[in-house]
């Protein structure tokens, strides 16, 4: 299951968004619930890679609840310098851009990591939310990095 599940991520994984890289996975209970932990390198500034974890719902769950197809929208994430930190060419104003982007449901719901650049204070801001069509969703995770001597 989880293996199918992976494999539609990776095929809803766009733009020129990072791949995320599976690096930790903690059982939360007995029916095959996890909180999956991703490593997250930014493609378009070296030196910053992003931790996020989220939760994923297990076979029994999904059959004792029924909505095969939708995983929880939360998650948590921590960005931090991992090396020199070089920024390349990314989007400068206020609405930043998407630098991960995953499907938490087969149509209508994705988690997704945004980087806004705080120019003023010379820091790095990243946003993991859902995007949900019907509703939104107000469930929101922020991580800042902050750019000491960065090129």
């Amino acid at each position: 299951m989880r293996s199918t599940l992976s494999a539609l991520a990776a095929l809803v994984t766009f733009s020129s968004v990072a791949i995320a890289e599976q690096v930790g996975e903690v059982g939360v209970d007995w029916v095959g619930n996890d909180i999956i932990i991703e490593a997250i390198a930014d493609p378009d500034v070296d030196g910053v890679t992003c931790h996020i974890a989220y939760f994923e719902r297990g076979l029994i769950d999904r059959l004792s609840k029924g909505n095969w197809f939708e995983d929880p929208s939360n998650a948590s994430i921590s960005c931090r310098q991992t090396g020199p930190i070089t920024i390349g060419d990314i989007d400068r104003d206020e609405n930043g851009e998407d630098v991960f982007r995953a499907s938490r449901s087969i149509i209508l719901k994705s988690l997704r990591v945004k980087r806004i650049f705080d120019e003023a204070n010379q820091t790095l801001i990243y946003i993991a939310h859902a995007a949900e069509l019907t509703d939104g969703s107000a469930k929101v995770s922020m991580s800042t990095v902050p750019l000491y001597q960065a090129d």
